[in-house]
């Protein structure tokens, strides 16, 4: 290869606002196995998961393994799982999730100091869902934030070191905390059923938690905070079993136990599902080097947080540069429904998007999927601002998703899902969320009260 070629690895889709570019090369999938080792932890479900329920794929999440394929490809693979989760009651193995604890006279304003939003107004068995970002912007966590004790918040994290950062940040602020990670293990039930599977295991009472709510409760005997949350987009729980190592199954056995006699099962975490919600994944569809504005989180920056957090200077500027019409930014993230053969699996690769006036290449998919209910493929890529600039007299904030589009590109999906092999297929702008969730996000809920709020007024 000379000098002046272009490496594979390195396409010419425009990245020059990313210090690491995405490696957009094209492998596939290599088939490949996953040493099994010390090196990285087995959580306290992995037996279970493994061994007893048949995982047969893994990957590594937050340095633990985790499982991505329950039901195998002959017998329906991770579309059956679907049909579970969106028309019974699924039971998932999250305990990758790690709960990062701070705790102590401070905790509230350290916590207050690492996150976007004002998180004083929440009181004991409050949950959120939060972003940390650092000095530039780039969203370090999209964690749930949970608030089991007045001085004590755990951050349930996404794929991503969190607990060494905020160590990090208390070396010079130096709250009065202790942070660490804890031996708690959460597990999720999702699905129109899930209710049934709690009322099962912890009694009627789980009825009155509500969206973002928190619960003390005992399973055979064992302490376990749950909470109405989830990954899905559907209707779900999660229990958090504290002292994990020494009693996870004790808690799994009757959980799973319950979920079959609702004619559910164990599934991998539902990412065909959480697409369609427009619930996006740390390290697929934003990185550090991400600003929420890019990727539909503008609403975590709020306007009226009194209180310094990290981050803060830079994002009012970027937020200041939006609503002037300037974007700073080369991509910004959108939904995009996609001809082609259905696409039943997770992508080995980010795969491009070019634009079908020039054929250049100028994006790429982060995560796509068929969706069964729409029928058609789905997903969510980063294409250049300047081409959505060009079909909206709008500023490109949050509220750009929940407009009609008249745009297109072309995704070069493999031969696999392509509908002429070697050839791209047509994808047009789609609103995000694809499809409703069972609980709005925040940002949805308050377009809601907004719509609401419009159409009494003109009654």
């Amino acid at each position: 290869m000379s000098g002046n070629e272009e490496h594979p690895n390195h396409p010419s889709i425009d990245q020059s606002d990313r210090t690491v570019p995405r490696n957009l090369r094209q492998t596939g999938d290599p088939d490949i196995e996953m040493l099994v080792s010390t090196r990285v932890r087995k959580s306290p479900f992995f037996h279970k998961s493994f061994n007893e329920e048949g995982a047969w794929r893994a990957t590594v999440y937050n340095r633990l393994y985790h499982p991505r394929g329950l039901i195998e490809p002959e017998d329906g693979g991770v579309m059956k799982e679907y049909d579970a989760l969106t028309n019974d009651v699924t039971l998932w193995d999250v305990a990758v999730e790690r709960q990062i604890r701070v705790k102590g006279p401070d905790a509230e304003e350290l916590t207050n100091y690492v996150v976007t939003r004002d998180v004083t107004g929440m009181d004991a068995m409050d949950g959120k869902y939060v972003i940390l970002c650092n000095e530039d912007g780039g969203v370090l966590n999209d964690p749930v934030l949970l608030r089991p004790e007045e001085d004590e918040f755990w951050f349930s994290i996404s794929d991503s070191t969190l607990m060494q950062w905020l160590q990090g940040v208390n070396v010079d602020t130096d709250f009065d905390v202790e942070i660490d990670e804890i031996d708690v293990a959460p597990m999720q039930i999702q699905g129109p059923k899930s209710e049934d599977v709690m009322i099962d295991v912890v009694g009627e009472k789980v009825s009155d938690i509500p969206y973002y709510g928190l619960m003390d409760a005992e399973i055979d005997g064992v302490d376990v905070l749950i909470s109405q949350t989830g990954f899905s987009g559907e209707k779900g729980f999660e229990i958090y079993v504290k002292d994990a190592q020494k009693y996870a199954e004790r808690v799994w056995d009757p959980v799973m136990a319950s979920v079959k006699d609702h004619g559910g099962r164990q599934i991998a975490p539902g990412h065909h599902r959480r697409i369609a919600a427009g619930i996006m994944s740390w390290g697929q569809d934003m990185d550090h080097e991400t600003s929420p504005f890019q990727v539909n989180l503008g609403y975590q920056v709020p306007d009226d947080k009194e209180a310094d957090y990290i981050g803060k200077e830079e994002l009012e500027k970027q937020k200041e540069q939006i609503e002037n019409g300037d974007y700073p930014f080369e991509h910004k993230l959108i939904g995009l429904k996609m001809a082609g053969e259905p696409i039943r699996d997770y992508a080995p690769d980010f795969w491009i998007i070019s634009d079908p006036d020039t054929g250049e290449e100028c994006g790429y998919l982060t995560s796509p999927w068929w969706n069964p209910d729409l029928e058609t493929n789905i997903g969510m890529g980063f294409v250049p601002a300047d081409k959505i600039q060009e079909v909206t007299d709008t500023p490109l904030n949050d509220d750009i998703y929940d407009e009609t589009l008249d745009l297109e590109f072309e995704v070069h999906l493999p031969d696999e899902y392509a509908e002429e092999e070697g050839e791209p297929v047509f994808a047009t702008v789609a609103k995000v969320p694809f499809k409703e969730s069972v609980n709005p996000s925040a940002r949805e809920q308050a377009k809601l009260n907004a719509r609401k709020e419009a159409e009494s007024s003109s009654d």
